[in-house]
């Protein structure tokens, strides 16, 4: 394919990437304006964000399995539709019930559009730059953190938090659109059904890479889900800070995901291996300082580099997965999303304890380790 079409069909699918990034963030400072609405506390209105969760971890293997032997610009093309949908029927939701079912539905497509897109963009490219495709298309994602998240959060606060899915669905139809009008029609492939894709289960290399993303990065999201008390309580700045800090953290997941993307084109393992490495560093440091502003705001860019990790497991993934391309690349959502739920979880229980809120560092210190050894074991 030309030069300008790849630019332009990554870009169409950096944009749903950015869509559905700004869809899972932007809600967490929406929470309190849900809960008024449907008359329910903060509390359950938090329900959501795992409906959402679970949505991506049931989605992205049945999904992947079922759309195996479809064409993949429609399979795409489908994923974002239902996703669109399920965000503009989030916006319209009559009651808490229905509102948490259209955010499991939302949920669903999420890995999977994201592991065909990244097959998609490393096709179009040569192998020794596969990994700075896939970090193109996840640069939307990563965006979405430092814009989209923050725009969503203030408009919806301003207008209603129903505005914010109006905008992510509204995204959604433009990524279905730009698909459509930018990504030839492929061939379905041959030979690949349900039993090839399943067969990706069977190779220790497949559950060993998803090991390492569920665990090794618990830490970036047990931090990331108590930012708010670390900026406010530890380092004793106002409330205001909070976003800068956020968005402190989102510039740093830009830098690892396009400075890692080449480094893990240079060497994949060696990029995985000390990325896991320094993470765990940076966990222990922040621990440490979080009562300083500025090494707080150090750790927090620091952290989110290590999104560096994200387009290079999504390459290993493609290396250990043989035929079952589509499973394992929708499989490693699922993986970073279970990370969420356990790093955020695991971080509660340590506060709940009395620990204190830097103890989510020592949290996701010590899960890195964890992630450092079935790194090693991978190596063997």
């Amino acid at each position: 394919l030309p030069a300008l079409t790849v630019t332009l069909i990554i870009l169409a699918l950096a944009v749903g990437s950015f869509g559905i990034g700004t869809g899972e963030f932007a809600i967490m400072g929406l929470l309190p304006d849900v809960a008024g609405t449907f008359d329910v506390s903060n509390a359950t209105a938090g329900h959501v964000i795992s409906a959402y969760a679970f949505g991506v971890v049931v989605g992205a293997p049945v999904i992947a399995v079922i759309g195996a032997r479809f064409r993949r610009r429609d399979l795409l093309l489908v994923l974002m539709g239902v996703f669109a949908a399920g965000n503009l029927a989030s916006a319209a939701a009559p009651s808490f019930h229905s509102f948490m079912l259209f955010r499991f539905l939302s949920g669903l497509p999420h890995g999977a559009y994201f592991g065909v897109a990244a097959l998609v963009a490393a096709s179009m490219v040569p192998v020794n730059k596969r990994t700075q495709a896939v970090g193109k298309v996840m640069l939307g994602l990563t965006v979405s953190t430092l814009i989209g998240t923050p725009l969503a959060a203030f408009f919806g606060q301003i207008l209603n938090w129903q505005f914010m899915f109006v905008a992510v669905g509204v995204t959604g139809l433009l990524t279905v659109g730009l698909i459509a009008a930018f990504l030839p029609r492929d061939k379905a492939p041959k030979g690949v059904n349900a039993l090839t894709e399943l067969g990706a289960l069977q190779r220790k290399q497949v559950w060993l890479t998803l090991g390492i993303a569920a665990t090794g990065f618990c830490g970036m999201f047990a931090v990331f889900t108590y930012i708010s008390p670390i900026v406010t309580d530890v380092a004793r700045l106002n409330v205001g800070m909070v976003p800068v800090y956020m968005a402190i953290f989102g510039a740093g997941m830009i830098v690892g995901n396009l400075f890692g993307a080449k480094l893990a084109d240079l060497s994949l393992m060696r990029t995985i291996g000390w990325s896991l490495v320094l993470y765990f560093g940076v966990l222990v440091a922040l621990s440490l300082t979080a009562h300083n502003p500025v090494l707080l705001g150090l750790c927090c860019f620091l952290i989110g580099c290590s999104f560096v990790v994200g387009p290079a497991l999504q390459t290993r993934l493609m290396d250990v997965a043989g035929d079952a391309q589509t499973l394992a690349a929708a499989l490693n959502h699922s993986a970073f999303n279970a990370a969420n739920a356990l790093g955020a979880w695991l971080g509660g229980v340590a506060i709940a304890a009395g620990l204190g809120w830097t103890s989510t560092g020592w949290v996701g210190a010590v899960l890195a380790l964890a992630g450092i050894g079935i790194f090693v074991w991978s190596l063997t």
